[in-house]
Parts: structure tokens; sequence; C-alpha cells
């Protein structure tokens, strides 16, 4: 029992380092995802300004 007693400490430290570093991993996962998005939004945006093609003025 003494053991456990000793271990517990480290254990549950390492737990939440564990679950802080998983959160940090998702979010940074996630964020990158919406920038690749939005980033290809904008290059569909662009590509199709660019592909319209100018009324003549008469």
């Amino acid at each position: 029992m003494p053991y456990i007693e000793e271990l517990l400490p480290t254990i549950v430290v390492a737990l939440v380092f564990w679950f802080v570093i998983r959160a940090v991993s998702n979010v940074d996962r996630s964020e990158r995802a919406a920038e690749a998005k939005a980033d290809e939004q904008i290059n569909i945006t662009a590509h199709h300004e660019d592909n319209k093609s100018p009324k003549a003025d008469n």
C-alpha cells in the first residue's frame, strides 16, 4: 500500500498532462482543418473572379 500512495500523485499528474496534450492536439487539428477550408474558399472565390469576362461598355 505505501507504494500506491507514493505513485498515485505521479500517475495523476501524468494523466492530467496526457489529457491537456490531447486537448491541445485536437484543437490544433481542428484549427488547421478550418484554416484549410477558409483558404480553399478564398482560392475558389479568387479563381471564380479571375474567370469572369469583362463586359464591354457600348
